[in-house]
Protein backbone atom coordinates (compact mmCIF):
# COMPACT_ATOMS: atom_id res chain seq x y z
CA UNK A 1 0.00 0.00 0.00
CA UNK A 2 1.39 3.21 -1.53
CA UNK A 3 1.52 6.62 0.62
CA UNK A 4 -0.77 7.46 3.49
CA UNK A 5 -1.80 4.63 5.71
CA UNK A 6 1.21 2.49 4.80
CA UNK A 7 1.55 -0.35 7.57
CA UNK A 8 5.28 -0.46 8.64
CA UNK A 9 7.29 -3.17 9.54
CA UNK A 10 10.44 -1.53 11.93
CA UNK A 11 12.72 -1.97 13.93
CA UNK A 12 13.60 0.32 16.98
CA UNK A 13 17.14 -0.25 17.59
CA UNK A 14 19.29 1.54 21.14
CA UNK A 15 21.73 -0.24 23.46
CA UNK A 16 18.95 1.49 26.08
CA UNK A 17 15.69 -0.05 26.65
CA UNK A 18 13.82 -1.48 29.77
CA UNK A 19 14.77 -2.46 32.12
CA UNK A 20 16.85 0.70 32.27
CA UNK A 21 15.40 3.46 32.77
CA UNK A 22 15.68 7.07 31.01
CA UNK A 23 13.99 9.51 28.28
CA UNK A 24 15.66 7.38 25.46
CA UNK A 25 14.48 4.23 27.30
CA UNK A 26 10.67 6.07 28.05
CA UNK A 27 10.70 7.08 24.38
CA UNK A 28 10.83 4.13 22.57
CA UNK A 29 8.52 2.01 25.14
CA UNK A 30 5.59 4.84 24.55
CA UNK A 31 6.26 5.23 20.91
CA UNK A 32 6.74 1.55 20.23
CA UNK A 33 2.94 1.04 22.05
CA UNK A 34 1.61 3.63 19.84
CA UNK A 35 2.73 2.77 16.77
CA UNK A 36 1.00 -0.99 18.12
CA UNK A 37 -1.82 0.59 17.75
CA UNK A 38 -1.93 2.45 14.86
CA UNK A 39 -1.26 -0.91 13.13
CA UNK A 40 2.58 -1.31 12.73
CA UNK A 41 4.52 -4.00 13.27
CA UNK A 42 7.52 -2.94 15.78
CA UNK A 43 10.28 -5.20 17.17
CA UNK A 44 12.73 -3.82 19.68
CA UNK A 45 16.49 -4.57 19.33
CA UNK A 46 18.85 -3.96 22.50
CA UNK A 47 21.67 -6.19 24.02
CA UNK A 48 21.39 -7.83 27.24
CA UNK A 49 20.78 -6.46 30.47
CA UNK A 50 21.92 -9.03 33.19
CA UNK A 51 20.01 -11.88 33.00
CA UNK A 52 17.60 -10.74 30.43
CA UNK A 53 18.45 -12.54 27.36
CA UNK A 54 17.39 -13.88 23.99
CA UNK A 55 13.23 -13.03 22.90
CA UNK A 56 11.28 -11.19 25.60
CA UNK A 57 7.59 -9.95 24.88
CA UNK A 58 6.55 -6.83 26.91
CA UNK A 59 3.12 -4.93 27.08
CA UNK A 60 1.00 -5.24 24.04
CA UNK A 61 2.65 -7.72 22.22
CA UNK A 62 5.95 -5.95 21.94
CA UNK A 63 8.63 -8.13 20.58
CA UNK A 64 12.12 -7.52 22.17
CA UNK A 65 15.42 -8.95 21.05
CA UNK A 66 18.11 -8.56 23.61
CA UNK A 67 20.66 -9.68 21.63
CA UNK A 68 23.79 -11.87 23.57
CA UNK A 69 26.12 -8.78 23.85
CA UNK A 70 26.95 -7.13 27.53
CA UNK A 71 27.21 -3.39 27.86
CA UNK A 72 30.97 -2.15 27.48
CA UNK A 73 30.71 1.14 29.02
CA UNK A 74 28.27 3.06 29.75
CA UNK A 75 25.24 0.80 29.30
CA UNK A 76 26.91 1.19 25.74
CA UNK A 77 28.37 -2.65 23.66
CA UNK A 78 31.73 -2.65 22.57
CA UNK A 79 32.20 -0.72 18.96
CA UNK A 80 33.10 -3.69 16.98
CA UNK A 81 31.74 -2.22 13.33
CA UNK A 82 31.56 -5.83 11.73
CA UNK A 83 30.59 -8.26 14.05
CA UNK A 84 27.07 -7.35 14.43
CA UNK A 85 26.14 -8.07 10.82
CA UNK A 86 25.21 -11.40 11.06
CA UNK A 87 22.98 -11.30 13.71
CA UNK A 88 21.16 -7.18 12.45
CA UNK A 89 20.93 -8.88 9.35
CA UNK A 90 19.45 -12.04 10.31
CA UNK A 91 16.56 -9.98 12.45
CA UNK A 92 15.78 -7.79 9.54
CA UNK A 93 15.27 -10.92 7.01
CA UNK A 94 12.91 -12.74 10.21
CA UNK A 95 10.66 -9.93 11.14
CA UNK A 96 10.68 -9.07 7.45
CA UNK A 97 11.65 -5.13 8.68
CA UNK A 98 10.60 -2.37 6.13
CA UNK A 99 11.87 0.86 8.34
CA UNK A 100 15.23 0.64 10.92
CA UNK A 101 14.85 3.31 13.77
CA UNK A 102 18.02 3.80 15.32
CA UNK A 103 17.27 5.99 18.77
CA UNK A 104 20.42 8.33 20.50
CA UNK A 105 23.90 9.35 19.16
CA UNK A 106 26.33 7.36 21.38
CA UNK A 107 24.59 4.05 21.25
CA UNK A 108 27.05 1.88 19.30
CA UNK A 109 24.51 -0.57 18.94
CA UNK A 110 22.57 1.81 16.72
CA UNK A 111 25.06 3.23 14.49
CA UNK A 112 26.46 -0.65 13.67
CA UNK A 113 22.95 -1.35 13.10
CA UNK A 114 22.17 1.66 10.89
CA UNK A 115 25.30 1.11 8.58
CA UNK A 116 24.12 -2.90 8.27
CA UNK A 117 20.57 -2.14 7.24
CA UNK A 118 21.85 0.58 4.40
CA UNK A 119 24.09 -2.02 2.97
CA UNK A 120 21.48 -4.45 2.93
CA UNK A 121 19.10 -1.54 1.16
CA UNK A 122 16.67 -1.01 3.82
CA UNK A 123 15.04 2.35 4.41
CA UNK A 124 16.73 4.10 7.78
CA UNK A 125 15.99 6.84 10.14
CA UNK A 126 17.78 8.22 13.09
CA UNK A 127 16.42 9.84 16.24
CA UNK A 128 18.81 12.22 18.50
CA UNK A 129 18.05 12.57 21.78
CA UNK A 130 21.10 14.76 22.71
CA UNK A 131 22.88 17.67 22.80
CA UNK A 132 26.62 17.81 21.89
CA UNK A 133 29.32 20.93 22.15
CA UNK A 134 31.98 21.41 19.23
CA UNK A 135 34.77 21.85 21.25
CA UNK A 136 35.64 18.77 23.56
CA UNK A 137 37.47 15.76 22.72
CA UNK A 138 34.44 13.65 23.09
CA UNK A 139 32.07 16.08 21.32
CA UNK A 140 34.64 16.05 18.55
CA UNK A 141 34.58 12.33 18.26
CA UNK A 142 31.51 11.73 18.65
CA UNK A 143 30.27 14.18 15.62
CA UNK A 144 32.23 12.55 13.27
CA UNK A 145 31.04 9.63 14.27
CA UNK A 146 27.60 10.63 13.55
CA UNK A 147 28.68 12.49 10.33
CA UNK A 148 29.59 8.85 9.00
CA UNK A 149 26.14 7.66 10.32
CA UNK A 150 23.78 10.66 9.07
CA UNK A 151 26.09 10.71 5.55
CA UNK A 152 23.69 8.11 3.88
CA UNK A 153 20.33 8.18 5.67
CA UNK A 154 16.93 8.47 4.54
CA UNK A 155 15.54 10.70 7.26
CA UNK A 156 16.16 12.06 10.66
CA UNK A 157 14.07 12.88 13.89
CA UNK A 158 15.47 15.70 16.28
CA UNK A 159 13.29 16.01 20.15
CA UNK A 160 13.22 19.72 19.50
CA UNK A 161 14.17 22.60 17.28
CA UNK A 162 17.44 23.15 19.16
CA UNK A 163 18.50 19.50 18.95
CA UNK A 164 17.70 20.43 15.36
CA UNK A 165 19.62 23.02 15.01
CA UNK A 166 22.61 21.21 16.93
CA UNK A 167 22.19 17.99 14.97
CA UNK A 168 22.31 20.09 11.65
CA UNK A 169 25.51 21.77 12.40
CA UNK A 170 27.11 18.65 13.72
CA UNK A 171 26.69 16.20 11.00
CA UNK A 172 26.29 18.55 8.28
CA UNK A 173 22.89 16.62 6.94
CA UNK A 174 20.14 18.65 4.95
CA UNK A 175 18.05 20.61 7.08
CA UNK A 176 15.05 19.41 4.95
CA UNK A 177 16.06 15.88 6.27
CA UNK A 178 15.68 15.98 9.70
CA UNK A 179 12.09 16.44 11.62
CA UNK A 180 11.36 17.77 14.72
CA UNK A 181 8.70 15.45 16.83
CA UNK A 182 8.64 16.19 20.94
CA UNK A 183 8.84 13.69 23.33
CA UNK A 184 5.28 13.17 25.27
CA UNK A 185 4.10 11.97 28.73
CA UNK A 186 2.13 9.49 29.93
CA UNK A 187 -0.88 11.42 31.44
CA UNK A 188 -2.37 8.81 32.30
CA UNK A 189 0.61 7.50 35.03
CA UNK A 190 1.38 11.03 36.05
CA UNK A 191 -1.30 12.34 37.51
CA UNK A 192 -1.30 14.83 40.49
CA UNK A 193 -2.05 14.10 44.39
CA UNK A 194 -5.94 14.06 45.21
CA UNK A 195 -5.15 16.53 47.78
CA UNK A 196 -3.58 20.24 47.35
CA UNK A 197 -0.45 20.19 49.42
CA UNK A 198 -0.57 22.93 52.39
CA UNK A 199 2.24 25.72 51.90
CA UNK A 200 3.33 25.18 55.06
CA UNK A 201 6.49 23.57 54.14
CA UNK A 202 7.67 24.10 50.61
CA UNK A 203 9.14 20.52 49.32
CA UNK A 204 11.33 20.93 46.03
CA UNK A 205 11.91 17.69 44.46
CA UNK A 206 15.00 17.14 42.46
CA UNK A 207 14.79 13.84 40.30
CA UNK A 208 17.96 13.14 37.81
CA UNK A 209 21.07 11.22 37.18
CA UNK A 210 23.19 12.69 39.39
CA UNK A 211 25.95 13.12 36.42
CA UNK A 212 27.85 16.46 35.75
CA UNK A 213 26.08 16.88 32.91
CA UNK A 214 22.56 16.93 35.42
CA UNK A 215 24.07 19.78 36.84
CA UNK A 216 24.53 17.79 40.05
CA UNK A 217 27.74 20.29 40.72
CA UNK A 218 25.24 23.19 40.80
CA UNK A 219 22.67 21.54 42.87
CA UNK A 220 25.52 21.40 45.75
CA UNK A 221 26.07 25.13 45.86
CA UNK A 222 21.92 26.10 45.47
CA UNK A 223 20.46 23.68 47.93
CA UNK A 224 22.48 25.19 50.87
CA UNK A 225 22.15 28.88 50.03
CA UNK A 226 17.98 28.07 49.34
CA UNK A 227 17.95 26.40 52.73
CA UNK A 228 19.48 29.31 54.24
CA UNK A 229 17.01 31.94 52.65
CA UNK A 230 14.19 30.20 53.06
CA UNK A 231 13.45 28.47 56.53
CA UNK A 232 10.57 26.24 55.48
CA UNK A 233 11.76 24.76 52.27
CA UNK A 234 13.10 21.04 52.10
CA UNK A 235 14.43 19.20 49.40
CA UNK A 236 14.01 15.53 48.04
CA UNK A 237 16.20 14.21 45.58
CA UNK A 238 16.01 10.99 44.15
CA UNK A 239 18.85 9.53 42.05
CA UNK A 240 22.17 8.09 41.57
CA UNK A 241 25.46 8.78 40.41
CA UNK A 242 29.47 9.52 40.85
CA UNK A 243 28.30 12.70 42.17
CA UNK A 244 25.96 12.18 44.92
CA UNK A 245 29.10 11.91 47.46
CA UNK A 246 29.41 15.68 46.74
CA UNK A 247 25.74 15.94 48.01
CA UNK A 248 26.09 13.69 50.83
CA UNK A 249 29.26 15.89 51.57
CA UNK A 250 27.48 19.15 51.64
CA UNK A 251 24.82 17.81 53.39
CA UNK A 252 27.06 17.14 56.36
CA UNK A 253 28.87 20.12 56.03
CA UNK A 254 25.68 22.63 56.62
CA UNK A 255 24.23 19.92 59.00
CA UNK A 256 21.21 19.27 56.42
CA UNK A 257 20.35 16.16 57.12
CA UNK A 258 17.30 16.96 58.53
CA UNK A 259 15.87 19.80 55.30
CA UNK A 260 17.31 17.30 52.33
CA UNK A 261 16.36 13.69 51.58
CA UNK A 262 18.58 11.64 49.82
CA UNK A 263 16.38 8.71 48.03
CA UNK A 264 18.74 6.92 45.99
CA UNK A 265 18.10 5.87 42.62
CA UNK A 266 14.17 5.86 41.95
CA UNK A 267 12.27 3.09 40.22
CA UNK A 268 10.25 4.63 37.32
CA UNK A 269 7.23 3.34 38.74
CA UNK A 270 7.99 5.20 41.67
CA UNK A 271 8.39 8.21 40.29
CA UNK A 272 5.12 9.91 40.64
CA UNK A 273 4.78 8.98 44.51
CA UNK A 274 8.09 11.18 44.77
CA UNK A 275 6.54 14.34 42.65
CA UNK A 276 3.42 14.46 44.00
CA UNK A 277 4.98 15.12 47.41
CA UNK A 278 6.29 18.10 46.55
CA UNK A 279 5.24 22.09 45.35
CA UNK A 280 8.41 22.63 42.67
CA UNK A 281 10.21 20.43 40.32
CA UNK A 282 13.98 21.92 39.76
CA UNK A 283 16.15 20.75 37.21
CA UNK A 284 19.74 21.75 36.97
CA UNK A 285 20.81 20.24 33.65
CA UNK A 286 23.95 21.69 32.05
CA UNK A 287 22.52 20.49 28.17
CA UNK A 288 19.03 18.81 27.81
CA UNK A 289 17.63 18.49 24.13
CA UNK A 290 14.21 17.92 25.84
CA UNK A 291 13.40 17.09 29.67
CA UNK A 292 10.82 14.36 29.89
CA UNK A 293 11.71 14.86 33.39
CA UNK A 294 10.00 17.93 33.37
CA UNK A 295 6.36 16.61 31.68
CA UNK A 296 6.36 14.11 34.27
CA UNK A 297 6.77 16.85 36.91
CA UNK A 298 4.05 19.61 35.51
CA UNK A 299 1.69 16.36 34.41
CA UNK A 300 1.77 15.65 38.37
CA UNK A 301 1.16 19.57 38.77
CA UNK A 302 4.78 20.57 40.08
CA UNK A 303 5.72 24.36 39.11
CA UNK A 304 9.24 23.72 37.45
CA UNK A 305 12.39 25.16 37.84
CA UNK A 306 15.26 24.57 35.38
CA UNK A 307 18.41 26.10 33.55
CA UNK A 308 17.70 27.89 30.64
CA UNK A 309 19.48 25.54 28.42
CA UNK A 310 19.30 23.16 24.99
CA UNK A 311 16.02 22.69 24.21
CA UNK A 312 14.65 23.28 27.72
CA UNK A 313 12.84 26.83 26.91
CA UNK A 314 10.75 24.95 24.16
CA UNK A 315 9.06 22.34 26.61
CA UNK A 316 6.70 24.24 28.68
CA UNK A 317 4.97 27.32 28.31
CA UNK A 318 6.05 30.48 30.60
CA UNK A 319 3.71 30.59 33.31
CA UNK A 320 5.00 27.26 34.26
CA UNK A 321 8.49 26.97 34.21
CA UNK A 322 11.05 29.55 35.39
CA UNK A 323 13.98 29.67 33.46
CA UNK A 324 16.88 30.67 35.43
CA UNK A 325 21.29 30.61 34.15
CA UNK A 326 23.29 27.62 35.13
CA UNK A 327 24.81 29.50 38.00
CA UNK A 328 24.00 29.33 41.28
CA UNK A 329 22.96 32.85 42.02
CA UNK A 330 20.64 32.82 39.02
CA UNK A 331 18.99 29.99 40.27
CA UNK A 332 18.53 31.19 44.08
CA UNK A 333 16.55 33.79 42.24
CA UNK A 334 14.47 31.14 40.25
CA UNK A 335 13.65 29.18 43.54
CA UNK A 336 12.60 32.60 45.00
CA UNK A 337 10.24 33.60 42.25
CA UNK A 338 8.69 30.01 42.02
CA UNK A 339 7.62 29.86 45.93
CA UNK A 340 6.22 33.28 44.80
CA UNK A 341 3.74 31.80 42.28
CA UNK A 342 2.85 28.73 43.96
CA UNK A 343 -0.44 30.39 45.40
CA UNK A 344 -1.81 30.67 41.95
CA UNK A 345 -0.62 27.30 40.71
CA UNK A 346 -3.76 24.77 40.22
CA UNK A 347 -2.21 21.42 40.46
CA UNK A 348 -5.08 19.56 38.72
CA UNK A 349 -5.56 22.63 35.88
CA UNK A 350 -2.20 22.07 35.04
CA UNK A 351 -2.78 17.99 34.19
CA UNK A 352 -5.54 18.99 31.39
CA UNK A 353 -3.24 21.42 30.27
CA UNK A 354 -0.31 18.80 29.68
CA UNK A 355 -2.67 16.18 28.45
CA UNK A 356 -3.55 18.76 25.68
CA UNK A 357 -0.55 19.58 24.94
CA UNK A 358 1.65 16.46 24.53
CA UNK A 359 0.43 13.18 23.54
CA UNK A 360 2.39 10.03 22.49
CA UNK A 361 -0.80 9.04 20.51
CA UNK A 362 0.24 12.42 18.28
CA UNK A 363 4.23 11.75 18.53
CA UNK A 364 3.65 8.41 16.42
CA UNK A 365 1.19 9.91 13.87
CA UNK A 366 4.25 12.65 13.04
CA UNK A 367 6.62 9.94 13.37
CA UNK A 368 4.40 7.93 11.27
CA UNK A 369 4.09 10.42 8.52
CA UNK A 370 8.40 10.50 9.05
CA UNK A 371 8.03 6.52 8.04
CA UNK A 372 6.09 7.30 5.00
CA UNK A 373 8.59 10.06 3.54
CA UNK A 374 11.31 7.54 3.90
CA UNK A 375 9.51 5.09 1.96
CA UNK A 376 8.92 7.31 -0.70
CA UNK A 377 13.57 8.11 -0.87
CA UNK A 378 14.84 6.28 -3.76
CA UNK A 379 16.84 3.39 -3.46
CA UNK A 380 20.48 3.66 -4.27
CA UNK A 381 23.32 0.94 -4.83
CA UNK A 382 26.95 0.75 -3.06
CA UNK A 383 28.62 3.49 -6.08
CA UNK A 384 26.05 5.89 -5.23
CA UNK A 385 26.48 5.93 -1.91
CA UNK A 386 29.80 6.11 -2.21
CA UNK A 387 30.21 9.63 -2.69
CA UNK A 388 28.54 10.79 -0.01
CA UNK A 389 30.99 9.58 2.64
CA UNK A 390 33.81 11.30 0.95
CA UNK A 391 32.67 14.50 2.16
CA UNK A 392 33.07 14.11 5.74
CA UNK A 393 36.67 14.78 5.66
CA UNK A 394 40.24 14.42 3.79
CA UNK A 395 41.07 11.43 5.58
CA UNK A 396 37.86 10.63 7.46
CA UNK A 397 35.94 10.28 3.86
CA UNK A 398 38.44 7.36 2.83
CA UNK A 399 38.56 5.98 5.54
CA UNK A 400 34.40 5.79 5.63
CA UNK A 401 34.37 4.52 2.08
CA UNK A 402 36.76 1.66 2.96
CA UNK A 403 34.26 0.60 5.79
CA UNK A 404 30.86 0.39 3.96
CA UNK A 405 32.89 -1.34 0.92
CA UNK A 406 34.25 -3.82 3.11
CA UNK A 407 30.31 -3.83 4.63
CA UNK A 408 29.31 -4.82 1.27
CA UNK A 409 31.87 -7.38 1.06
CA UNK A 410 30.77 -8.81 4.54
CA UNK A 411 27.07 -8.68 3.05
CA UNK A 412 27.93 -10.69 0.20
CA UNK A 413 29.62 -13.34 1.84
CA UNK A 414 26.75 -13.74 4.45
CA UNK A 415 24.33 -14.12 1.30
CA UNK A 416 26.85 -16.93 0.09
CA UNK A 417 26.96 -18.64 3.41
CA UNK A 418 23.25 -18.39 4.32
CA UNK A 419 21.45 -17.47 1.73
CA UNK A 420 18.19 -15.04 2.63
CA UNK A 421 15.80 -17.76 1.20
CA UNK A 422 17.25 -20.20 3.96
CA UNK A 423 16.28 -17.86 7.08
CA UNK A 424 12.94 -18.24 8.74
CA UNK A 425 10.56 -15.35 8.19
CA UNK A 426 8.60 -14.93 11.55
CA UNK A 427 4.60 -15.84 11.17
CA UNK A 428 2.87 -12.12 11.41
CA UNK A 429 0.69 -12.43 14.42
CA UNK A 430 -1.85 -9.42 15.22
CA UNK A 431 -0.74 -7.05 17.82
CA UNK A 432 -2.89 -7.55 21.21
CA UNK A 433 -4.69 -4.05 20.87
CA UNK A 434 -6.07 -5.39 17.62
CA UNK A 435 -6.91 -8.48 18.96
CA UNK A 436 -9.03 -6.98 21.77
CA UNK A 437 -10.62 -4.41 19.47
CA UNK A 438 -11.69 -7.61 17.63
CA UNK A 439 -12.77 -9.61 20.78
CA UNK A 440 -15.18 -5.88 21.67
CA UNK A 441 -16.83 -6.26 18.32
CA UNK A 442 -17.61 -9.62 18.23
CA UNK A 443 -19.43 -9.08 21.80
CA UNK A 444 -21.02 -5.93 20.75
CA UNK A 445 -22.48 -7.76 17.39
CA UNK A 446 -23.57 -10.47 19.89
CA UNK A 447 -25.43 -8.48 22.00
CA UNK A 448 -26.84 -6.36 19.44
CA UNK A 449 -27.98 -9.95 17.50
Amino acid sequence: MDGQGRKHRILMVSDFFFPNFGGVESHIYYLSQCLLKLGHKVVVMTHAYGTRSGVRYVTGGLKVYYVPWKPFLMQNTLPTLFLTFPIVRTILIREKISVLHGHQAFSTLCHEALMHARTMGYKVVFTDHSLYGFADAGSIHMNKVLQFTLADIDLAICVSHTSKENTVLRSGISPQKVFMVPNAVDTAMFTPSPERLSCDEIVIVVISRLVYRKGADLLVEVIPEVCRLFPKVRFIVGGDGPKRVRLEEMREKFSLQDRVEMLGAVPHAQVRSVLISGHIFLNSSLTEAFCIAILEAASCGLLTVSTRVGGVPEVLPDDMIVLAEPSPEDMVLAVKKAIDMLPGIDPQVMHLRMKRLYSWDDVAKRTDIVYDRAMQSPRTDLLERLPRYLTCGAWAGKLFCLVMIINYLLWCLLEYLQPTEVIEEVPDTRPVHARLESVDECETQGKGN
